[in-house]
C-alpha cells in the first residue's frame, strides 16, 4: 500500500487513518504495539505523525494487513536485521507503484 499525503511536516491521526483507509483506533493500537511509532503531542495531547511515522506505519501496514503476519511476528520482523531489507525491498515496490500510477495517468491523457 502507498499512502497519498500531502507534503508537510506533521500529520494528524485523522489524516493518517484516512489515508490507511482504517480508523483512528487502529493507529492508536498500531502505536501502542509498536515501539517505531512515536508522533509527538502537542500541548492537547493530540498525535502529531511525522513521515518517518508514516513511513514506519506504512511497512506495519504492508506486514500485518497484505502478508498477514501477526502482530508479534511483525514486531520480530520489523527488529531482526532482515528488518533493513524488507524495509528497502519495501521503498523499490513504493516507487514502482509510484511510477506505475504516474504511466496510468499519462496513458489516461493520450
Amino acid at each position: 500500500m502507498h499512502v497519498n499525503l500531502p507534503d508537510k511536516l506533521y500529520y494528524s491521526i485523522g489524516e493518517v487513518a484516512e489515508a490507511f483507509n482504517v480508523n483512528t483506533s487502529l493507529i492508536r493500537f498500531w502505536e501502542k504495539e509498536f515501539d517505531a511509532i512515536k508522533p509527538r503531542k502537542n500541548a492537547k495531547g493530540n498525535r502529531k505523525f511525522t513521515k518517518e511515522d508514516i513511513k514506519n506505519l506504512e511497512l506495519i501496514y504492508h506486514l500485518v494487513k497484505e502478508r498477514g503476519f501477526t502482530l508479534e511476528g511483525a514486531k520480530i520482523h520489523l527488529k531482526e536485521e532482515k528488518s533493513r531489507k524488507t524495509l528497502s525491498n519495501f521503498e523499490v515496490i513504493r516507487k514502482l507503484e509510484n511510477i506505475k500510477s504516474t504511466l496510468i495517468n499519462l496513458k489516461k491523457e493520450l
